[in-house]
């Protein structure tokens, strides 16, 4: 499980850092990423509810965890590689239409 949790991890940070006005860096641990989006200008609440209409990618805004976090979304990798490319697909799409 070891071995595909971290393909997991590595799948959904290089998925997101390849979408333009993405940032993400490599988790150390937990099952968990935590992109700076800040570059689309919005609220990171803002986005979460976006991209929860529009792409139906069910995010967590960072501001959740204190003040700074504001400008990044939580994601899981607790699922299928299936499903990560599934969803950065989606807000690859989502996020192109800003």
């Amino acid at each position: 499980m070891v071995k595909e949790y971290d393909k997991r991890r590595k799948t959904i940070v290089s998925g997101l850092n390849a979408i333009d006005e993405i940032f993400c860096k490599m988790p150390n641990g937990a099952f968990y990423v935590f992109p700076n989006v800040k570059s689309f200008g919005m609220k990171s609440e803002e986005l979460m509810k976006y991209l929860l209409s529009k792409a139906g990618v069910a995010t967590l805004h960072g501001d959740s965890f204190g003040e700074y976090g504001e400008g990044y979304l939580r994601l899981s990798y607790a699922t299928s590689i299936k499903n990560i490319k599934e969803g950065l697909n989606r807000i690859k799409q989502a996020v192109e239409n800003l």
